[in-house]
């Protein structure tokens, strides 16, 4: 079994920063990618952020310049700093993670609120 636990979430002004967390525990066996995901309501769950073992990473382009992902491999745990955070960040965000290429962990969820 693997789980996730997100921290971070909250509520926060508009221009304001967030730190999302993201910590694996469990039957830990060679993590691939870490990445983040959002859902506002009523909508899909979007890509945010993705980081490889190697430490590349891609964003979508919604957030690209504002946010950043980082990883601690030691800790088993992902890192999404969000700066210049707007209305439209609004969502719960969740974090996923790949093992071996073949099995995908979902965490539970953390919400963030950005007020205008």
């Amino acid at each position: 079994q693997v789980q996730l636990v997100e921290s971070g979430g909250g509520l926060v002004q508009a221009g304001g920063s967030l730190r999302l967390s993201c910590a694996a525990s469990g039957s830990i066996n060679s993590i691939n990618a870490m990445g983040w995901y959002r859902q506002a309501p009523g909508k899909q769950r979007d890509f945010i952020a993705r980081i490889t073992s190697g430490g590349l990473t891609s964003y979508a382009d919604s957030v690209k310049g504002r946010f950043t992902i980082s990883r601690d491999n030691a800790k088993n745990t992902v890192y999404l700093q969000m700066n210049s955070l707007k209305s439209e960040d609004t969502a719960v965000y969740y974090c996923n993670i790949n093992m071996g290429g073949i099995y995908v962990y979902w965490g539970q969820g953390t919400q963030v609120t950005v007020s205008s």
